[in-house]
């Protein structure tokens, strides 16, 4: 069985590594490959594929494409659209005051599940202004600026990976972060299970991204 990952670019990924790690644990013969699909291309790979995962530009494409409820699709199982992009929120004890920086397809994916938080983009309201938040979303492609500031006591859950600048200052003042790779293993276990319906070996995960 292969699953395949759709995105425009994607050698970058580090899921290959990840999911092909986790099918060998689960003693599974399928295979996790990427596939750089060219805008033009990209309905007929989402009708061609019965299982992905969907990275950018196209998770609200996807979204369209397959129908349904969803504003964002980052994993498709059997030909269903599925999101799995905030599995992260799962390790997070506080969330009364959540808000959302960045208006793409993972965005989308985190506003769904957290229906009142502000958001933040470039696009609408900016700059972000995150002072009173408990949890903040960062769900931008910045990787270099700081784009805001937190504190000791609130959370950062960081989407881009390796860590942003935003992230690093983040820390240095206290604040916890859950950063790119660990986002990653969340929606990558969340994704294991619904293919295979089977648990997800999320210490293997783990260890072939160097996480302990």
């Amino acid at each position: 069985m292969r699953v395949f990952l759709l995105g425009h670019p994607v050698e970058h990924s580090l899921s290959p590594a990840m999911q092909n790690a986790a099918f060998a644990a689960a003693g599974l013969d399928w295979e996790y490959v990427l596939w750089d699909v060219r805008p033009d291309e990209l309905e007929a790979a989402v009708h061609e594929v019965e299982y992905a995962n969907v990275t950018a530009p196209y998770k609200l494409g996807v979204a369209r494409i397959l129908g349904g409820e969803l504003p964002s699709v980052n994993t498709i199982a059997r030909g269903r659209g599925s999101s799995t992009d905030a599995a992260i929120l799962e390790q997070v004890t506080r969330c009364d005051k959540p808000a959302i920086v960045g208006g793409g397809g993972a965005a989308a994916a985190f506003r769904h599940a957290l229906s009142q938080a502000p958001v933040f983009s470039r696009r609408g309201v900016w700059p972000p202004d995150v002072r009173d938040a408990d949890l903040v979303i960062h769900a931008t492609s910045v990787r270099d600026e700081v784009l805001f500031e937190l504190r000791k006591g609130q959370t950062l859950i960081d989407l881009p990976y390796p860590r942003t600048a935003t992230a690093e200052a983040a820390a240095g003042a206290g604040a916890r972060v859950l950063d790119g790779l660990e986002v990653l293993v969340a929606q990558g276990a969340a994704s294991f299970e619904l293919w295979t319906g089977m648990k997800a070996p999320v210490a293997v995960m783990r260890d072939a991204l160097g996480l302990t």
